[in-house]
Order: C-alpha cells, then structure tokens, then sequence
C-alpha cells in the first residue's frame, strides 16, 4: 500500500497542524498505522499510533494531551491533529502502516514493525 503524507508546513509556537495519511488502496489487512518524526541528528521516534480494528490509540508521553491521531475509514485516511506545538515538536514526520501482523503492546511504538511507509512531511515550529 502507498501512503500519501500532506499537511506539514511552519507554525509558530503555540500553533496548530494537522497531517493526513491516505492510503493509495484499501487494505483489510491493515493491523495498526502510526506517526513517527525524525528530528535533524536523531534517531526516528514514535509519535502517536492507532490500531485499525477497535481503534485504541497509543501516544509518546512527549505528545500527550497535544496531539491526536484518528482515522477515516471511509477515506483509508490518517490523521494528526497536533495542538500546542513546541519548538521541538519540529521534525520530518511520516506516516507508517502494519499490515502484515497485529500489533501487540509496546510493539506498536516500533518503527521496525511498520512495513509502509509514506514520504516525511516537515513541520517547522517557529519559536
């Protein structure tokens, strides 16, 4: 499946951004997609996740109560909506899709259980 990434752009601080993840095609497989972000001269992280059958949602502390990941199944399409960015909130963020096993527990965070993935989208908070 083919993941289409848009709604990055630069925010002040304080501000708000919502990215959007389209899938190219509907896939009943799909177990769980995710938000991951990579800052210049850091490791990949885990943003924010939810799995497709139920829902259930999962979030880095750093995000908690700020952002919000949902889903449009009707549109095979991803959101997060980020409130309250901070200057290190900025970040290439991607977008990331599990479809050939369920992901169970923490493993939701990884980004090594994700097998598609879309193309970053910047997001630059001016402080």
């Amino acid at each position: 499946v083919q993941l289409v990434v848009s709604g990055g752009g630069l925010v002040q601080a304080g501000g708000s951004l919502r990215l959007s993840c389209a899938a190219s095609e509907r896939t009943f497989s799909t177990y769980a997609m995710g938000w991951f972000r990579q800052a210049p001269g850091k490791e990949r992280e885990f943003v924010a996740a939810i799995r497709w059958s139920g829902g259930n949602t999962s979030y880095a502390d750093s995000v908690k109560g700020r952002f919000t990941i949902s889903r449009d199944n009707a549109k095979n399409t991803v959101y997060l909506q980020m409130n309250s960015l901070k200057p290190e909130d900025a970040a290439v963020y991607y977008c990331a899709a599990a479809t050939r096993r369920p992901l169970v527990g923490d493993t939701i965070t990884r980004p090594q259980a994700y097998d598609s993935w879309g193309q970053g989208t910047q997001v630059i908070v001016s402080s």
